[in-house]
């Protein structure tokens, strides 16, 4: 089927398939091989589609049912190209032949199929009770089901019925191969059946007891931390989650009380130790370590109000610190001498004609006493 429009096909191989005919192949103006073997042609004249394929080399048909007709040798190539409308005649015969054979062959298959499905629906029902008295119940909850009981009954009864089917011989025919694939099929089916039953048998872990108190629980066993952010009033919850998990393999949980997070199914659950806004709450996965990052707000503010004082008197502080600074940078700069007691450079002959009369005062109103009782004295500002 669509194959006649690969224009530039040279090499078709499709051996061990149910191809009954030779057929939808004249497009392949280039094709050069040809391999069908091990299939179901059993219409040889179906080989005459063919001629328009005029690079066509090699063709194989190992394996089909045509390949057990009559075959003309080289010998007779000329005879029989000179009896080509007797051969011809005696090769549809033979496909009429196979054609009745294959008909019979498809109606013993429609009814061992049948037949295995009836055995497998009384095993079903036999298993369900359906000849109890609460069968009419029975039979309404495997209605119910639907697909499930479906999916039941297709288990593999042991290692003797699947004996017994590898070693039953069967008819080399399409229905055959299809019957065969349909077992492995069944066989996988049931094999995930008792996977998925085992899943769903798993107890579940109990969070909440019986009397309402909230558990701690660590099923998928992660590290984590639990940090009370006072200055921004919250709680932090580190969980080191794996680092490549997706995202979506996650779901978490805040509640007043406590958090619950789902690592893969896996519940991780932890009390708080202080009534949080779960509507406030927000998680993050860190970009740097992977881990989630859950920052809950508390639901008192008392700690939040403290933190608004704080941060005035850090203010006040921080603006007498710079008054101070300011007044210390002013007291460097500041040169009036009637602050400070320096020495008058001025004066310092003075101070050393008095310097037998006593300890030397540097008080700045006896310095200006001292000037006034020298009067021819000329005060030198530059000097």
């Amino acid at each position: 089927e669509n194959v006649g429009k690969l224009k530039k096909l040279e090499y078709l191989n499709v051996a061990l398939n149910n191809i009954e005919r030779i057929e939808n192949l004249e497009g392949c103006e280039d094709l050069k091989k040809l391999d069908l073997t091990a299939n179901f042609v059993g219409e040889l004249s179906s080989i005459e589609t063919l001629k328009n394929n005029i690079h066509l080399k090699e063709l194989f048909l190992v394996g089909n049912p045509c390949a057990e007709f009559e075959e003309i040798e080289r010998s007779e190539r000329i005879q029989a190209l000179q009896n080509y409308p007797e051969v011809k005649q005696k090769i549809r015969e033979q496909e009429q032949a196979y054609l009745l054979k294959r008909a019979r062959e498809k109606e013993e298959a429609q009814r061992r199929m049948q037949e295995r499905k009836d055995k497998k629906q009384n095993q079903m029902e036999s298993k369900l009770g359906f000849g109890s008295p609460d069968s009419l119940q029975n039979k309404e909850n495997y209605q119910a089901e639907g697909d499930k009981e479906q999916e039941t009954w297709r288990t593999v009864e042991g290692d003797e019925e699947d004996r017994r089917f590898w070693e039953e011989p069967t008819p080399y025919t399409p229905e055959s191969r299809l019957e065969t694939h349909r077992y492995i099929e069944e066989k996988r089916r049931a094999k995930d059946n008792i996977r998925e039953s085992k899943k769903r048998e798993k107890p579940l872990w109990t969070l909440v007891t019986a009397e309402g108190k909230v558990l701690n629980v660590n099923v998928p066993k992660l590290d984590f931390s639990l940090k009370d952010d006072e200055e921004n009033n919250q709680i932090i919850l580190d969980l080191a989650v794996y680092r490549h998990l997706d995202t979506s393999l996650l779901d978490v949980d805040v509640q007043p009380t406590y958090i619950r997070v789902l690592v893969k199914g896996k519940p991780f659950q932890l009390v708080l130790p202080e009534e949080v806004k779960p509507d406030s709450s927000s998680a993050k996965k860190s970009q740097t370590t992977g881990h989630l990052v859950v920052s809950m707000p508390k639901a008192k503010e008392i700690i939040q109000a403290k933190q608004k004082v704080s941060t005035s008197s850090k203010d006040s502080d921080c603006n007498t610190w710079q008054k101070n600074a300011r007044s210390v940078q002013v007291e460097k700069l500041e040169v009036d001498p009637s602050k400070y007691s320096f020495p008058d450079v001025t004066n310092i002959i003075q101070e050393k004609e008095r310097i037998g009369q006593g300890p030397i005062r540097l008080q700045p109103e006896k310095i200006t006493e001292t000037k006034k009782s020298y009067a021819d004295f000329e005060n030198n500002e530059d000097v």
